[in-house]
């Protein structure tokens, strides 16, 4: 059990350690308090890799087996071998691993972060979905990868962690256009709640979607706004209404 996270029932096995980790108990000052994982907004590499190392220890792994991506809202997978680099991290927004003592994990501010485990066949996967790449299809990229080193996808268990909800996710109508244009079955996935003039995106929608027609073990979403809940989760969006940065908080799975 971690300090600072929320664990999943669904993702709680033996040899299995995960941790979807919030903005609590790191080392970074304010705006970046505390548990801030990204330098993007101007925090301290040094802050930076305090919490990693504050994360690793928290899911008993060494911080040099602890994989990381340069995250860039594409759809690309990479196998992450257990040889960790933190300063100079492999492109991509899905990553998997099946190498004992290892961890990966993934960085979001409002965008969705899935962690996967197929615990019988050990092995874990984590994605960023953001829009782009929950309509792209990182989702089935992140486990055809994991089927290649050995996963059993009616094995696999899927958990959607904290991101934006459609309430708070405005888009206007030329993003919906954008996104119906090449994937008009998203049509349901663009409310208008109670006031709103314009669309709202649902990306947690979106993303179970994807999940439940894949034929997991388990799909699971923790069902939580970031923006909602600005004071325990980084949230992009509700630091730009406020005029300030905000940090990136870190979603992690381990093979131990």
């Amino acid at each position: 059990m971690t300090k600072f996270a929320l664990e999943a029932d669904h993702l709680s096995f033996d040899g299995i350690s995960h941790g979807f980790f919030g903005r609590a108990g790191g080392v970074s000052p304010a705006p970046f308090d505390s548990l801030n994982v990204s330098v993007m907004q101007g925090d301290s590499a040094e802050n930076v890799t305090q919490n990693l190392e504050i994360i690793a220890k928290e899911l008993n792994v060494e911080p040099t087996r602890f994989g990381l991506l340069k995250q860039v809202h594409s759809i690309d997978v990479v196998n992450f071998d257990g040889d960790a680099d933190w300063t100079n991290r492999p492109v991509a927004d899905g990553i998997v691993s099946n190498v004992p003592g290892t961890a990966i994990g993934i960085q979001t501010a409002d965008c969705g972060p899935v962690l996967f485990c197929d615990p019988d066949n050990k092995v874990i996967g984590a994605c960023h979905a953001g829009w782009k790449g929950a309509v792209g299809g990182i989702v089935h990229r992140t486990l055809d990868a994991m089927e290649e080193l050995g996963a059993n996808r009616h094995k696999i268990h899927a958990v959607l962690g904290p991101c934006i909800h459609p309430e708070n996710y405005e888009v206007g109508d030329e993003f919906k256009q954008t996104v119906l244009k090449d994937w008009p079955e998203l049509e349901g996935h663009f409310p208008y709640p109670p006031g709103a003039v314009k669309p709202h995106f649902d990306l947690p929608g979106t993303i179970m979607h994807q999940l439940e027609s894949a034929h997991l073990h388990t799909a699971a979403h923790l069902d939580i706004c970031t923006y909602a809940n600005n004071e325990a989760y980084f949230s992009h969006r509700k630091a730009t209404h406020m005029s300030t940065k905000t940090g990136r908080q870190l979603s992690a799975i381990a093979i131990l």
